[in-house]
């Protein structure tokens, strides 16, 4: 990580690769939560298709950054990995503006418990869902690392390699 200004205090921009991986990411990651909201309905005024992706989003998010982080520097291949999939498609996939949406319209409609069931819920169940991400990676590259020895990156690339 940059500092976010220069020395002469003008704020530092990221290169425009980098946004465009994010964008690109976005798209994709957009059109899956699209698509589950679509196809999974409510069921008894539970947001069902919202609270999966986000659990699954915070799942995989703790997958995915905890691998890459014990892989090596955030550099090259881990980057644009790290932008497309983490910051791109993960951060468009999970919504958690559409979570409060639907929280207000639960307790729009009468229904306080489930409402504060749902957020409170949602909250708690996605932090569970990151530290179990996380914790899958980490034993699975002490794993690695029992098979392939202490010294195993995990990565074949050297640190610094750029695409």
């Amino acid at each position: 990580m940059g500092e976010l200004r220069r020395r002469s205090g003008a704020p530092v921009f990221p290169p425009i690769s980098h946004v465009l991986l994010v964008i690109v990411g976005g798209v994709f990651g957009t059109a899956a939560r699209a698509g589950l909201s679509d196809a999974v309905p409510a069921v008894g005024g539970w947001p069902v298709a919202t609270a999966f992706v986000n659990l699954a989003g915070a799942f995989l998010l703790g997958i995915g950054l905890e691998g890459l982080a014990r892989r090596g520097p955030d550099v090259g291949r881990r980057r644009v990995l790290r932008l497309m999939i983490g910051t791109g498609f993960m951060g468009a996939f999970t919504t958690y503006s559409t979570l409060a949406v639907e929280t207000g319209e639960l307790f729009g409609g009468g229904d306080i418990a489930i409402g504060l069931t749902y957020a409170i819920g949602s909250v708690l169940l996605g932090t569970a869902a990151a530290a179990a991400g996380i914790w899958t990676a980490a034993g699975q590259h002490r794993l690695m690392q029992r098979r392939r020895g202490p010294e195993w990156p995990g990565d074949s690339g050297p640190t610094g390699e750029t695409l």
